[in-house]
């Protein structure tokens, strides 16, 4: 093999002429992935279920001067929506994806009693089998943009939930959305393995704990719990996953495949 060509670490983070499409990139920690890969150049896609969040969040980008972002519908739950997206990306980059980020989620919180079947179905649905779709519908993209799949999971995915930290079902952390995390995670395995063959990287993020502003206004009692839990003694917000976001899906971490790299402030070391 010849020795590869040295390049600077500027070069290395860069996403000029880069083509990126984020599922789930207008939500709360969506949103600073979208602003990490634009931050570095990239042509983006954003794509969710809300038309009206979305396109609000296209506006505040291009005010504050990245022209290479559009916003597209898409609901992962159904095979048609995403193939309307993946017509829609087709024109737009050529057939060319360099970069797919899985971030997509919705769910409701319940409690091992109170969750029922329907629910459970439709977490997985959305979490595990949503990935799958999107996964399988853009790899021909990602063949032609020899690109990399960022997957985004959960601490959750790791370690179980501390049940006295959720003594309200208010806040309660259903066991579909670890089940469908773990899921996420082993899928991503077997994407950086067997599509390595087409020079595709895919790796997992998973973030905890990064509750929504709201609940941080609603119940800071539960917010202390949180932090105490974690080593950093904080909460997560969504700047810190821009680092990891940088790497994962540049060529600084061309070397890096098959990996679930949690940014949880320590919360799972313990």
């Amino acid at each position: 093999m010849g020795k590869n060509k040295s390049r600077s670490v500027k070069e290395l983070f860069s996403f000029r002429n880069k083509s990126s499409l984020i599922i789930g990139g207008a939500g709360y920690l969506g949103k600073a992935m979208s602003s990490t890969l634009l931050e570095l150049g990239a042509s983006v896609i954003i794509a969710s279920r809300n038309k009206v969040a979305g396109e609000k969040v296209v506006r505040e980008f291009k005010k504050k001067g990245f022209k290479k972002v559009i916003f597209q519908v898409v609901d992962i739950t159904n095979k048609q929506s995403i193939f309307e997206l993946k017509k829609f990306v087709d024109r737009k980059f050529n057939k060319k994806l360099n970069v797919l980020i899985n971030c997509g989620w919705s769910g409701k919180k319940n409690t091992f009693e109170s969750i029922n079947s329907e629910d459970w179905q439709h977490d997985i649905d959305t979490c595990l089998t949503g990935v799958f779709d999107c996964i399988k519908a853009f790899l021909p993209n990602l063949k032609k943009g020899r690109g990399n799949i960022l997957n985004i999971g959960s601490a959750y995915s790791h370690v179980a939930p501390d049940y006295r930290m959720y003594n309200s079902s208010k806040y309660a952390n259903p066991p579909s959305y670890g089940s469908a995390k773990a899921g996420v995670v082993q899928l991503t395995k077997y994407c950086a393995s067997f599509f390595s063959k087409y020079k595709i990287r895919a790796n997992c993020l998973s973030p905890g704990a990064y509750p929504f502003p709201k609940t941080a206004k609603e119940n800071p009692k539960f917010i202390k719990r949180l932090a105490e839990k974690c080593p950093a003694n904080r909460i997560g917000y969504p700047d810190d996953l821009k680092g990891a976001v940088a790497l994962l899906c540049s060529d600084a971490g061309s070397f890096i495949t098959g990996q679930n790299i949690l940014v949880d402030g320590g919360w799972s070391v313990w």
